[in-house]
């Protein structure tokens, strides 16, 4: 079956994932991590994209991101790209690519999914194992959400400043937000939209994009067995 094209609309909130190939290590050492979120910083600063939201895994990154236009983010996602991988391959002693051909995108509707989508991705590591609580991950923007930190990479989200009148009231409800955790069903649905490339939002929101894109924006029903 042919992939469906990409579609990334300038203005419209994206979740990103960017994996390593086969799954492989893309982060071996801490400087691999503060050399990616600078070169990100600097990709996404050239090509106009807002990164409101992040988590670096060991072999896999997600981003939510706005981009300003249409080829925003895939200009953004191939400077880093490039770059990165020419530091990681020269460090390392290696050859060949680093990341996954083509990175995973899904375009968000604001209104109902965009703030489950960053705690989604902040709780990356939790649900990894690797800490109990994502306050102790640093690798993440729940540093910036929830603490108080602010990466020079950052541009936080209206809808996450609309949380509160003040930045200590913000992180507090932000913290309670996250506390509150995920539903099975919504982990699923965010899931299932990344990896397909399929719109996250309402049947409505999904129709107006299907429209304005050229492309299918619904999951295929399963056809039956033979």
């Amino acid at each position: 079956m042919a992939r469906l094209r990409r579609y990334c609309p300038g203005g419209v909130p994206q979740h990103v994932i960017q994996r390593g190939n086969n799954r492989t290590a893309c982060f071996a050492a801490r400087d691999d991590l503060t050399t990616y979120a600078h070169y990100l910083d600097e990709a996404a600063l050239a090509h106009g994209v807002a990164i409101h939201g992040w988590v670096f895994m060991t072999n896999h990154v997600h981003l939510l991101v706005t981009p300003q236009a249409d080829d925003s983010l895939s200009k953004t996602i191939q400077s880093l790209g490039r770059r990165y991988v020419r530091y990681f391959n020269y460090k390392y002693r290696r050859t060949g690519s680093l990341f996954e051909g083509r990175f995973k995108s899904c375009i968000i509707e604001e209104s109902r999914y965009l703030m489950a989508c960053l705690r989604y991705i902040e709780l990356n590591p939790v649900r990894a194992g690797m800490v109990n609580d994502p306050a102790d991950y640093a690798w993440s923007s729940y540093q910036a959400h929830a603490l108080g930190k602010h990466p020079t990479l950052w541009q936080p989200h209206p809808r996450y400043l609309g949380l509160g009148s003040s930045n200590s009231e913000r992180q507090q409800r932000y913290r309670a937000l996250v506390t509150s955790g995920l539903s099975d069903d919504l982990v699923a649905d965010l899931r299932q939209s990344i990896n397909q490339g399929l719109a996250l939002g309402s049947e409505k929101f999904r129709r107006e994009i299907e429209t304005l894109g050229g492309r299918r924006q619904h999951f295929l029903k399963r056809g039956p067995r033979c």
